[in-house]
């Protein structure tokens, strides 16, 4: 594609590394001493490359090659790479959870990119909430920038049978504790669930993320649904790096494509691919850092036009290196068409309808037609009711139709220590027909909204062939999760939202046709409980904990920080 009118001094770097003044003279000599000649750097785009890969980083562990296949495509397209390491969010290790530090992760990325003399960024990220803390922070920070999506891993295997990672391991922990199997085969299943570097292979928060960022034009056509360890991937790591430059010369900047139509695209594509719950918050966090207004109402409308086209797991069969060989992503955008805006523009510079022209699908029971779609509305609702005033989300795809109209006593837990000492006890009171209920385990209550919400079936009720019960909390769960899991309740219990109130034996109405959550108690009752109620205090008396205590939204609002939700863009600094 052609340059613009752009000229070198237009860049934004020309401010450090070409001017004629003593600061630019000490900006040059320290790129020299780091072994840059001035032809490196003089009137070239400087591409920041926001690296998110450390050594407790699974996902990532390809990262420190792919950054360099990145700087090659930067400097085939005539520009000047600078890895800059960003903290690396690594979704089983990070405690007590990964949540709790996405908007931090959102600010260095915002902060990075501000403060260095960078005209344009390739985000690299995949592992759960990398991806929407990177986008959120470079929206932010408004320069033009491209997306690089880890890539699933390849597919687990445990006696000749296909493993998902996340998904899997639920449901053989759960044959473990009935006794289904023993202490071996739970290790052989635990050496083969994760064969390769690459996120979560199933339709997890991370999958379910690189789509959305793909969908929203954020990355090269096809990118998200290359497995990591596949040549392709690589290729377009350098093929990403080659975009970024003309984007800077063409001035291509996040407003030109993350507008509204292009985020009611991606909430369609997640509702197709019965994605991750936790896209509903990434999402509106994202849209908020855009400057779009998208509220849980709009999900549920999106949903109800919307098929469920993506047969991957946990709501279906397939992993996604399937789903990449019966054609990814650009074939199930293909076969929506008709409920997409064609029309919004992406990273490459074409429209998503150019993008996925001629796009096939090649096995048509890993990406269904229309008229063969596992569901006829999308993967995700969004419920309503005296329970969950601001709302909350269920996935009805990966849950027991037979639950999904059901009225039962709650069996409440004040906080996931009390759970985890109480869920096995034999005397506890619970049957199939019980509503668990978690509380304490939102984004101020957990902190940081950890993935609780598939709460455990007890393990005397497993033993009977249980395999699902109605759960509910302000907790998130897994993306590779399932079962009848109501999540992110709001508000939350822990600032006295209605879930703080219940007690045991209360009846809960779950109605996910009718989109209703209800508390089964009188007003006069609850009134009552609500003078006896006292809010808990936060662990955080300083540092980051203690910023996020006082700053961070409830679910229903993308659990961005308020001072970074929306607002004018910050000025550059100064250069003295």
């Amino acid at each position: 594609m052609a340059r613009s009118k752009r000229r070198p001094e237009d860049l934004r770097s020309h401010r450090w590394l070409g001017a004629k003044d003593l600061r630019s003279f000490g900006h040059r000599s320290r790129a020299l001493q780091m072994g840059y000649s001035r032809a490196d750097f003089a009137g070239k785009p400087v591409i920041g490359i926001i690296n998110t890969w450390s050594e407790i980083n699974q996902c990532h562990a390809h990262f420190k090659l792919r950054a360099e296949e990145i700087k090659r495509g930067v400097w085939q397209a005539g520009g000047f790479p600078l890895e800059l390491p960003a903290i690396s969010l690594s979704e089983p290790f990070q405690k007590p959870s990964t949540m709790l530090y996405r908007n931090l992760l959102a600010m260095e990325t915002e902060e990075l990119l501000r403060s260095y003399p960078v005209d344009g960024a390739v985000l690299m990220g995949g592992c759960d909430k990398t991806t929407p803390a990177l986008i959120m922070g470079a929206t932010s920070m408004g320069l033009p920038f491209i997306f690089m999506p880890a890539g699933p891993m390849l597919r687990g295997n445990w006696h000749g049978e296909p493993l998902g990672s996340g998904t899997d391991s639920w449901k053989y922990w759960a044959e473990l504790r009935a006794g289904n199997i023993d202490e071996k085969a739970w290790e052989e299943v635990e050496e083969g669930i994760a064969r390769s570097f690459g996120h979560c292979m199933v339709m997890g928060t991370a999958s379910t993320m690189t789509s959305v960022a793909e969908t929203l034009g954020l990355t090269l056509p096809g990118a998200a649904s290359i497995p990591a360890a596949d040549a392709n991937h690589a290729r377009m790591a350098s093929a990403s790096g080659r975009r970024i430059v003309e984007m800077v010369w063409e001035d291509l900047r996040p407003p030109g494509l993350l507008t509204r139509e292009a985020f009611d695209n991606a909430v369609m594509v997640t509702q197709a691919l019965s994605g991750s719950t936790n896209a509903v918050i990434h999402l509106i966090a994202m849209a908020g850092r855009a400057g779009v207004a998208l509220g849980l109402d709009r999900f549920d409308e999106i949903a109800s036009k919307t098929p469920v086209l993506a047969n991957v797991r946990p709501a279906g069969k397939y992993l996604m290196e399937d789903f990449y060989y019966a054609g990814g992503l650009l074939a199930l955008l293909a076969e929506l068409r008709e409920g997409l805006n064609l029309e919004c523009r992406t990273v490459n510079g074409r429209t998503l309808g150019e993008n996925i022209a001629g796009a096939k699908i090649y096995d048509a029971d890993v990406i269904r037609t229309r008229d063969k779609a596992l569901a006829i509305a999308g993967g995700l609702a969004v419920l309503r009711g005296n329970l969950a005033p601001d709302g909350a989300v269920i996935k009805p795809t990966a849950a027991e139709a037979r639950l999904q109209k059901h009225t039962g006593p709650a069996v409440v837990f004040s906080d996931y220590n009390d759970m985890a000492r109480r869920i096995d006890d034999e005397s506890l009171a619970v049957d199939e027909n019980s509503v668990l209920v978690l509380q304490n385990a939102g984004p101020l209550g957990g902190p940081g909204m950890p993935e609780w919400g598939q709460l455990p079936i007890p393990k005397k009720l497993l033993k009977r062939g249980v395999r699902d019960m109605v759960r509910i909390s302000d907790a998130r769960m897994s993306g590779t999760s399932y079962g009848t899991c109501v999540l992110h309740v709001a508000p939350e219990s822990f600032v006295g939202g209605p879930l703080a109130l219940v007690r045991d034996g209360d009846l809960i109405e779950l109605d996910v046709a009718a989109r209703r959550l209800e508390l089964k108690v009188s007003e006069e009752k609850l009134a009552r409980r609500r003078t006896e109620w006292r809010q808990r205090s936060t662990p955080y008396a300083r540092g980051y904990g203690a910023l996020y205590a006082r700053h961070v939204t409830q679910a229903n609002m993308g659990c961005d920080f308020d001072f970074l939700h929306d607002g004018p863009p910050t000025p550059d600094p100064e250069i003295h």
